[in-house]
Parts: structure tokens; C-alpha cells; sequence
């Protein structure tokens, strides 16, 4: 009867030892790690551009044209290839006209224009300054009344004139009159601060 019990109480004592190493090796058996799905960030990239490439492409595309300072009568009556037309306008009482504000265009005729024109017309200097109607009617025709600059003609296209009637201008900058008469512009895109002047080298007549 006592090794009946003792021998139960080693089956028992040998199955409790059994159950303990097997939850010590179900505690201590490694995990695997998770697998993950991270994926690799880029750097972010930018467009800004440096201060410096900024600067630049800005001054590139301010105008390189200083800011006008006269007005048309005011470098008409400053250039020495313009006397007679500067005579003219005071003359004509169009002198005001062309300092005052506003946008014009004028074919500014030169000095070497103006005595061609009194041989044509056989008359003197004087003559031609003292007859203030046919002065207002030649020199209004020289005068558009907005600003075209030269990269703005029209070319072969009727050009209204503040005289009324029209000139027209081929791409070779030639400029044909109402009488058939042409003229060179021989400078071009003298800004003021009413306008622009052209400098040509015969006087327009109108009909």
C-alpha cells in the first residue's frame, strides 16, 4: 500500500515537472518581428531659385530706355538739325501744343528738309514763316495723334494725321505724302514726355 501511494505521488510529482518545462519553453520561445511596409521617403526637392538668379532675370526684363525728361517742343528746340522747325511751330502758335501733355507722333522735318522746301516752293524763310495758315496745315500734317514707335509702324497702311489727311509708310521707312512726295526717316524713337519724335528728311505736304 505505501509504494502504491509513493509511486502515484512521483507519477504526479513527474507530470507537474513536465507541464512546468513546457510553459517555460512556450514563454520563452522567440517572436518573429512583424513585417513591415515602410517605404523610403525622397528628399523634397524645390524650384526656388537663388536670390542672385532672381535679380537677374528681373533687371532682364526692366525696359533699358531712361525715362523721357523733355517734351517734343522742348527737344525740337535743344537740337541743332531742328531750328526751323522749332521757328515754325512758334510761328504757327504750335509751340504750346507740343510741350504740353499729351500723345503724339512727330515726323520732325530737318533743317536741310526746310531749305529743300523753299527752293520747291521758291519763297524765303521768312516768307514761309509769315504765312501761318499754310504753316499750320504743313506742320499738323507731320503730327499723329498717339505715340507709334517705330517698332509699331503699320506699314502700307493709311495713317491718320491731326491735319486731316493721311501718310502712309513702306517697310523700307519711306514715307509717301497726299501729294505723292516721299521722305526717309532717317532717326527714329526720340521719346519725350508727350510722345515720340521720328526725324525725316523731306517736308510733307499735304493737298
Amino acid at each position: 500500500m505505501l509504494k502504491k501511494n509513493l509511486l502515484s505521488i512521483a507519477v504526479v510529482t513527474a507530470a507537474m515537472s513536465l507541464a512546468a518545462c513546457n510553459d517555460k519553453e512556450a514563454v520563452t520561445e522567440p517572436v518573429e518581428p512583424a513585417a513591415t511596409t515602410d517605404v523610403a521617403v525622397e528628399p523634397e526637392t524645390t524650384t526656388d531659385m537663388p536670390a542672385e538668379a532672381v535679380a537677374e532675370s528681373t533687371d532682364d526684363a526692366m525696359p533699358i530706355d531712361a525715362a523721357a525728361t523733355q517734351s517734343i517742343g522742348e527737344m525740337a528746340a535743344g537740337n541743332e538739325n531742328l531750328t526751323i522747325l522749332t521757328e515754325a511751330l512758334q510761328a504757327a502758335e504750335l509751340d504750346d501744343m507740343m510741350m504740353a501733355e499729351g500723345q503724339y507722333t512727330v515726323f520732325a522735318p530737318t533743317d536741310d528738309a526746310f531749305a529743300a522746301l523753299l527752293t520747291k516752293l521758291n519763297v524765303t524763310k521768312e516768307e514761309l514763316l509769315g504765312n501761318k495758315e499754310l504753316l499750320t496745315s504743313v506742320l499738323t500734317y507731320h503730327v499723329v495723334p498717339m505715340v507709334v514707335k517705330a517698332a509699331d509702324i503699320p506699314y502700307g497702311t493709311a495713317i491718320d494725321t491731326a491735319n486731316g489727311q493721311t501718310i502712309s509708310i513702306s517697310d523700307a521707312n519711306v514715307i509717301t505724302d497726299a501729294s505723292g512726295n516721299t521722305a526717309n526717316i532717317v532717326g527714329t524713337d526720340m521719346m519725350a514726355t508727350n510722345g515720340v519724335v521720328h526725324v525725316i528728311d523731306t517736308v510733307l505736304l499735304p493737298k
